[in-house]
């Protein structure tokens, strides 16, 4: 089997390059597909690539917004620590590309409508294969050749824009921006029966609208479109305005009130300058709306990724029966892309396309061919930046390389000393380009050939949330070492199948991401209160910020929610310190019809453990970013210590120890691994004892239980 090719971006550079990739896995719910033809976004993809060619400063300044959020977290976290963050975050791979056209290797579980052999558009990058959700994919008429069914997506995102403009026949609608979408959306318009004025600065794409039948207004040469618009309505205004322009200028949207007549429309589908002016639209009672992408099911996990379809008589038009709609426009005439077309590029030179992109002035639709050849489905390919081997007897596969793998338990593994075997992710760039920075010798979207592999003893599991109990499982009956990312599991049926299964794995580790007891600060405190004579009261505050209501962290299914998700670090914290476990949860979470849909991330949680001690765990998702993120302050013996954000830690009271303070923050990460590589290499006790994990897992379950009935749960 041959290697498949991805084109790929590093946004700190701005490099563009065709790379190596493992193939995708076909996963359930998805379409695997050969690509044949796909389309590079003269708008979106030209404005990727000059980000990422802009220097550091011009970067900044283009992202007001991200600046102040790397401010605060240098407040909060540290210098070092949030620049080791922004780097790391443009060192990362950007796929390129989102609109493909391709023929169906392998039809994933589930999914019905398609088969193997069909030629399909869809949202995948520029890949030679790519793994699509269905409902993200449409079938491509026999009579619509493949360079030009690759505008389909683009052009879903004007029709969507142009659904939302409502137009009837004979009304006049301008389109203000002649880029690839404003050029499809003027023909989409014609065959509705409206009749269309083109407004660009651009003389080659007016040129192109006025050979499709579009009314042009010719600015260059001093054509006025608010004159123009008012010739052509007879001195009424236009019915409609789509703008479809890549700027940052308010006066396209002045200009496109100043177009329409009373109660006229207009609908944004690129981007523009949004001061608007009161005026403008007050008198006239215009309105305004911004076009999401393609269409209804556009963010919507439970459509894109989970395969559920709005029921056409509830949602007419979604993004995947607006794929279908331009496609039937293209099979019958009425939508005609060839004009569009600038250059045909083989994929192999890619980087070429996109140096024409931004040096050639004029350029509009850049298609990339692909070879016509068997699939190359290998899923595992060889990595040269591999670092040498020595005496390591620790051989580690991860599975996952998304964000935590990437931003932090990579760099803490730096200085383990093991052997970094082979890394998996889904869709195979991102352990390509973690496997190449962190030199393991093999990237694979094959999860199972780790489990399979004789000589990897230490499997880490840095999956989304569902998998971690099934992987573990997997993991321990392949006679492996594991580490996992927590939560170790969503729910206690899940937890009992793990004790079942690591009784049955004596001498073997099973660590979970409980860092923060592994810290520098934290073991100090132990040490310290190791010498107290009363039990501790701790008091534990989490600043854990806002996350959006529709993120996948709050469905029990999918993230277990923030208790379960995050909540466990604490509570093992104080047990840790504690040296005890937690015998009994009471839970009081805030109420009321003001909370708002989310109520589990702003919860007090007050923990009694076997030693007598208390600790309480406010988590408050509700307060300000720029405030510590994490507050420990334990009190014993008339002494206290405080933990400020794993950064500083003070003592009043204890001798010895007034402050003492971190250049960096440090929760333990390289702490833990390093334990663990040190474990797995020597054998002997498991770094965390099982009965502990089993411990913060019942209490964290309970915790929950506890928020939602009001009872008091008692640990097992």
């Amino acid at each position: 089997m041959s290697v498949m090719r991805q084109v790929l971006q590093n946004l700190r550079t701005g490099v563009v390059d065709v790379t190596e990739v493992p193939c995708p896995k076909a996963r359930a719910g998805h379409l695997l597909i050969q690509s044949r033809a796909s389309l590079i976004s003269a708008g979106t993809e030209r404005m990727l690539v000059e980000f990422g060619r802009a220097s550091l400063v011009a970067k900044a300044r283009s992202q007001p917004d991200k600046v102040r959020q790397v401010i605060d977290k240098i407040k909060t976290d540290g210098l070092l620590l949030t620049l080791e963050m922004v780097f790391n975050r443009l060192d990362e791979p950007l796929p390129l590309g989102y609109c493909n056209v391709g023929t169906v290797v392998v039809v994933g579980d589930g999914v019905r409508g398609f088969d193997v052999g069909d030629r399909v558009v869809n949202n995948g990058p520029h890949a030679e294969m790519v793994c699509v959700p269905k409902n993200l994919c449409a079938k491509v008429p026999a009579g619509v050749r493949d360079e030009h069914a690759a505008f389909t997506v683009l052009g879903a995102v004007g029709m969507q824009g142009i659904r939302l403009l409502e137009p009837t026949l004979g009304e006049s609608v301008a389109v203000v921006g002649l880029g690839l979408i404003g050029l499809i959306a003027a023909q989409i318009l014609q065959a509705n029966g409206c009749r269309v004025l083109g407004v660009d600065l651009d003389p080659q794409r007016l040129e192109v609208a006025r050979r499709l039948g579009v009314e042009i207004v010719d600015v260059p040469a001093g054509g006025d479109p608010v004159e123009t618009a008012m010739t052509l309505s007879g001195g009424v205004g236009l019915d409609g305005v789509l703008i479809a322009t890549a700027t940052q200028s308010g006066t396209v949207v002045k200009q496109a009130a100043q177009m329409c007549r009373k109660r006229g429309r207009i609908v944004l589908v690129g981007t523009a300058g949004l001061e608007l002016n009161r005026s403008d639209f007050y008198q006239k009672e215009l309105s305004f709306q911004v076009s999401c992408s393609y269409g209804p099911g556009r963010y919507d996990p439970q459509y894109e990724e989970k395969g559920h379809d709005y029921p056409i008589g509830f949602v007419r038009w979604t993004e995947q029966r607006n794929f279908e709609a331009i496609l039937a426009l293209m099979a019958s005439g009425r939508l005609d892309v060839g004009p569009l077309i600038s250059h045909k590029i083989p994929h192999a030179e890619a980087a070429e396309a996109y140096r024409v992109l931004t040096d050639a002035p004029g350029t509009l639709g850049v298609v990339l061919e692909y070879p016509a050849a068997e699939p190359p489905l290998q899923r595992t390919v060889p990595l040269p930046e591999a670092k040498a081997r020595g005496e390591q007897r620790t051989v580690i596969g991860m599975i996952g390389a998304g964000n935590f793998a990437r931003m932090t338990l990579l760099p803490a593994l730096r200085g383990c000393p093991a052997v970094f075997k082979t890394i998996a992710s889904a869709g195979g760039f991102s352990a390509l380009h973690s496997g190449r920075k962190y030199g393991f010798e093999q990237a694979s979207t094959d999860y199972k050939e780790i489990l399979e592999d004789g000589e990897i003893n230490l499997v880490i599991i840095l999956t989304g949330h569902p998998m971690h109990a099934p992987l573990v499982l997997e993991a321990l009956a392949a006679g492996k070492h594991v580490a996992v990312e927590k939560p170790l599991c969503l729910t206690p049926e899940e937890l009992d199948a793990i004790r079942d299964a690591y009784a049955r794995c004596p001498g073997r580790q099973l660590l979970v991401g409980l860092n923060r007891r592994f810290s520098p600060h934290a073991a100090r405190m132990k040490s310290i209160l190791a010498t107290r004579s009363q039990p501790m009261c701790m008091s534990m505050m989490v600043n854990a910020g806002v996350i959006d209501p529709d993120s996948p962290i709050h469905d029990p299914k999918i993230g277990g929610g923030r208790i379960i998700a995050e909540g466990c670090h604490w509570i093992d914290l104080m047990s840790f310190l504690a040296d005890a476990p937690v015998v009994r949860v009471v839970s009081t979470q805030i109420g009321g019809d003001a909370a708002g849909p989310v109520r589990d991330d702003k919860v007090s949680i007050t923990l009694t453990l076997a030693d007598g001690s208390i600790g309480t765990l406010h988590y408050f998702g509700n307060g300000h970013k720029a405030y510590p993120k994490e507050t420990l302050e334990v009190f014993c013996d008339r002494k206290v210590l405080r933990l400020e954000n794993f950064r500083i830690l003070r003592g009043y009271g204890w001798r010895g120890l007034r402050k003492s303070r971190l250049w960096r923050q440090d929760k333990g990460h390289h702490g833990e691994m390093l334990a663990l590589v040190e474990a797995v290499a020597a054998g002997g006790p498991p770094v965390m004892p099982f009965e502990q994990i089993d411990n913060v897992m019942k209490a964290t379950f309970a915790a929950v239980t506890a928020a939602r009935t009001g009872m008091p749960q008692d640990v097992d």
